[in-house]
């Protein structure tokens, strides 16, 4: 038994969710899609490009059940992959559908989960899997996000965006080809989907052996029993829950509304720490312009809060 508590009597339904699929003509499928969610209440963000579909979107039981069902009519969407969370409050503050080049950018040309990706790990598998020494473990994911919680021993590539990820997998395999070890390879992200990319991008540079956490940390989250489970910490999220624990149960970090990393409560001790202005990740990151401007946004955000409206500068 999972030994978290029971998060499915919180009343909103989260849902992360992602297809790999040619789309022709994305600005045709964005309209009538943001008008639905509109119409249903739904907030959150869905990027579609040429590629597929991504996004995160969370509203009642029956909204949800409404868009996932009109997702399925877009072309290849019939099998979308979709993973379930609740939430006590809702996530979002608004819904966008945004129209992208990519809908995870790694910035690399010819790659085609479609054509070859890595093997996919159910996660009742993935102990055994990275529990092999002979197997390399590679957390796919922003340093960040890395930082509050990752599988054990997993290495940190130290990447501050997608994009940095092909230049250090490049470097860490001549580094392993140097020392005459043949690499088998094991990724994972959150959801699955920079996975799709990172081991077709593995694979289109010559390595055999590549595998990734189907449905990502968030599937394995929710079905590993803690008592069995090798990953330590919380999972970071895109939304207003900012981390999730064993069992998808809301976590205990909170958003730093300047560089939008996640703040501990050992943070919130820091004399860098100041609320909507500064966090010690970012303290030294910015000017003091940019604080004068944090500060006057945050005090706009509490005035509108007392008021019992909401900023819309705010946040996402």
């Amino acid at each position: 038994m999972n030994n978290c508590a029971d998060t499915s009597a919180l009343p909103v339904r989260v849902v992360a969710l992602y297809r790999f699929t040619p789309f022709s003509d994305c600005a045709a499928l964005r309209q009538p899609l943001a008008r639905l969610c509109c119409s249903l209440g739904v907030r959150g963000i869905l990027l579609l490009a040429p590629e597929g579909i991504n996004g995160t979107i969370a509203g009642s039981d029956a909204a949800i059940s409404q868009v996932l069902d009109h997702l399925r009519t877009f072309p290849g969407c019939a099998d979308l992959e979709v993973k379930e969370s609740r939430a006590a409050t809702m996530p979002f503050f608004r819904m966008k559908v945004r129209l992208k080049r990519e809908i995870v950018t790694m910035g690399v040309e010819g790659i085609d989960p479609l054509s070859e990706v890595g093997a996919y790990v159910e996660p009742g598998d993935w102990n055994t899997l990275i529990s092999d020494p002979d197997t390399i473990v590679i957390d796919t994911r922003n340093d960040y996000e890395v930082a509050i919680g990752t599988f054990r021993g997993a290495i940190d590539p130290q990447i501050t965006t997608f994009r940095e990820f092909p230049d250090w997998f490049r470097a860490k395999r001549d580094e392993l080809a140097a020392s005459g070890r043949r690499p088998k390879i094991a990724m994972f992200c959150t959801g699955g989907i920079r996975c799709e990319k990172s081991t077709a991008f593995a694979k289109a540079e010559g390595v055999d052996e590549v595998f990734h956490l189907k449905g990502g940390i968030l599937r394995y989250l929710e079905t590993v029993p803690q008592a069995e489970s090798l990953w330590d910490g919380e999972c970071f999220v895109f939304d207003q829950r900012v981390s999730v624990k064993h069992g998808l149960e809301p976590g205990s970090y909170d958003i730093c509304h300047a560089c939008r990393r996640p703040v501990s409560s050992e943070d919130k001790t820091s004399p860098m720490f100041e609320a909507g202005i500064s966090c010690p990740a970012c303290h030294d990151e910015r000017t003091e312009e940019q604080r004068r401007r944090y500060a006057d946004r945050e005090r706009q955000t509490r005035l509108a809060a007392a008021r019992g409206t909401r900023h819309l500068g705010s946040g996402d």
